[in-house]
């Protein structure tokens, strides 16, 4: 009988605390509030800028700038033209280049966005760098970090929030912050599954082509990456990405619907 219980609070948990993913209407599971997800966010992206070195390189880092304004401009256009503004509510974009060799990027809830270098001859140009910064950007929008940690928390606790949980074991608690936004000097991002990671592929590519990239590119970038990944070792980015070929494969059966929002520069 308890567990007939447990199971039917679960349900009805989950019934209630759900979203709606922008572009693909997936709804997804959250115990997480936006704005405490952001406030996490938004001190460990802090607490990473003190702990890495931001690029030097006055080019390169105006065209990260540059292009996370526009692919955000475009995420606001889009929201407008939907009606979900109010999803945006709290964003405090930012973008920034760090100084390391990683062929790496990725953005928190509320927009906070980075970039490292050693992703920028893999990218090659400014489209290329569109293509990463709109799939980033992708997963902010669609609440993914929200989505994984209510998971989390829905397995190992019962589907109790996280403010009840920081209540009653603050220990327990701030472990499971930690999976998500990790501690030193890099940030432990947690590891998406794949459903989000093609899923921010979806919407990055629409992102991107608002904001003026050629989303044609996406393809030869994701070619590079493939190349890139042959290598010795794989990049981090792509440690829990589908296949190249799948991805790829996905791209060009997202390719028509892509282009009705591209209008060029």
């Amino acid at each position: 009988m308890i567990k007939q219980i447990i199971t039917f609070t679960l349900a009805v948990v989950m019934l209630v605390a759900c979203t709606t993913v922008p572009i693909t209407g997936r709804r997804q599971f959250s115990l997480v509030p936006d704005s405490q997800m952001m406030a996490l966010s938004y001190d460990a992206y802090d607490q990473f800028l003190k702990e890495n070195k931001l690029s030097n390189d006055a080019q390169a880092t105006a065209m990260v700038k540059r292009t996370g304004q526009k692919i955000q401009k475009a995420v606001e256009q889009y929201m407008a033209q939907n009606n979900m503004t109010d999803q945006l509510q709290g964003f405090a974009w930012e973008f920034n280049l760090i100084q390391d060799d990683q062929v790496n990027a990725w953005a928190m809830a509320g927009g906070k966005t980075v970039v490292y270098t050693g992703l920028l001859p893999v990218a090659q140009n400014e489209t290329g760098l569109a293509v990463v910064m709109g799939h980033e950007i992708a997963h902010a929008i669609a609440k993914h970090s929200s989505e994984r940690m209510s998971q989390q928390l829905a397995q190992q606790f019962g589907g109790v929030t996280l403010q009840a949980l920081s209540s009653t074991q603050p220990q327990v608690t701030q472990t499971l912050i930690n999976t998500v936004y990790g501690v030193g000097s890099q940030v432990g991002l947690l590891k998406y599954g794949r459903t989000q990671e093609s899923e921010a592929d979806h919407l990055g590519l629409i992102f991107m082509a608002m904001a003026g990239y050629n989303p044609q590119e996406a393809i030869p970038f994701w070619e590079r990456m493939q190349a890139k990944a042959g290598g010795a070792s794989q990049p981090e980015f792509l440690s829990t990405h589908p296949s190249s070929e799948t991805r790829i494969s996905n791209l060009r059966r997202l390719m028509p619907e892509a282009q009705k929002y591209y209008r060029g520069n």
